[in-house]
């Protein structure tokens, strides 16, 4: 009898000896979650991924309905196209002006010779020189209508461009890699600007955020290896992790968070990079432990 209470008593004293042994640090696994949303109005033609998926930054995983936009751009190039005719016109007006003040300056330079040989009389050289201006002005007058068309040109080029990046817009390209968290959307519904589509988080590389005491600023640097542990069937599951910031400012204790301290008043944030194999989740309590892996 008195051996068994001896036994019971000394796995009494580990069990109490374990319990008291805490972590450095508690708190959540995070990502950064994206949201992403429609930047066109729209029936959804395509929208290829589900939840869980892995995508690829820059790929493109759907469409929104362009036909609408494709039809006005068709309307503007059109519209361009009749503004340039007008334009050519004006153009070959000043083409045939040009040339033919070219003519007249050759025949100016004539009369001037003349005229310095007596050949040539006052009035001749003052009606070549009239002949002249004369074109000179028409040139300026036919450049001066040419002006507002090209302008018009101008302003269509630029509605086009306009049309173009709505068009690419439609495209819903996923900008980061990551996995999806949560689909919002589907095939034939209609969208509108702004409106989410699904939502990505790059969960390769996790970030444990735990509150720690002041006193424990000293153990603890940024770069510095921890171990993150999580619950597992039997023991506790164990994870490297590298301090990748430390906040400068104290903070009150969250409500969900106990530190080693027995909830001090004030703690400081700490955010500890973990690669994930895949059992770590957005929202896991975890530990950190500064000591040793072999803690």
């Amino acid at each position: 009898m008195k051996k068994h209470i001896l036994i019971l008593l000394t796995i009494s004293f580990i069990s109490c000896n374990k319990n008291d042994e805490k972590a450095d640090g508690y708190g959540n696994f995070e990502a950064t979650e994206t949201t992403i949303s429609a930047e066109a109005n729209g029936k959804i033609i395509f929208l290829n991924l589900e939840e869980g998926d892995i995508l690829e930054a820059e790929k493109q995983v759907g469409l929104i309905d362009t036909m609408q936009l494709n039809f006005n751009k068709q309307q503007l190039i059109a519209s361009k196209n009749t503004v340039y005719s007008k334009s050519t016109n004006v153009i070959s007006q000043i083409t045939v002006l040009q040339e033919q003040l070219k003519t007249t300056l050759i025949e100016r330079n004539r009369i001037q010779n003349m005229f310095a040989e007596d050949a040539a009389t006052k009035r001749q050289l003052d009606e070549i020189n009239g002949k002249v201006n004369v074109l000179n002005e028409q040139i300026k007058s036919v450049k001066t209508q040419d002006a507002p068309i090209v302008n018009e040109a101008k302003s269509i080029a630029i509605q086009i461009d306009k049309i173009d990046d709505q068009i690419e817009k439609s495209k819903i390209t996923n900008p980061i890699k990551g996995t999806v968290l949560a689909k919002y959307a589907e095939a034939n519904e209609i969208t509108s600007f702004g409106k989410p589509l699904y939502k990505i988080a790059d969960i390769l590389e996790m970030t444990l955020r735990v509150y720690i005491s002041e006193t424990q600023l000293a153990h603890i640097q940024t770069n510095q290896k921890v171990t993150v542990k999580i619950d597992a069937d039997q023991d506790m599951k164990s994870y490297t992790g590298i301090i990748s910031w430390i906040s400068s400012s104290a903070e009150f204790t969250p409500k969900t968070i106990q530190t080693k301290e027995e909830r001090v008043n004030l703690v400081y944030a700490v955010k500890v990079k973990v690669k994930n194999d895949g059992s770590l989740k957005i929202g896991m309590p975890a530990e950190m432990w500064i000591q040793s892996l072999n803690k």
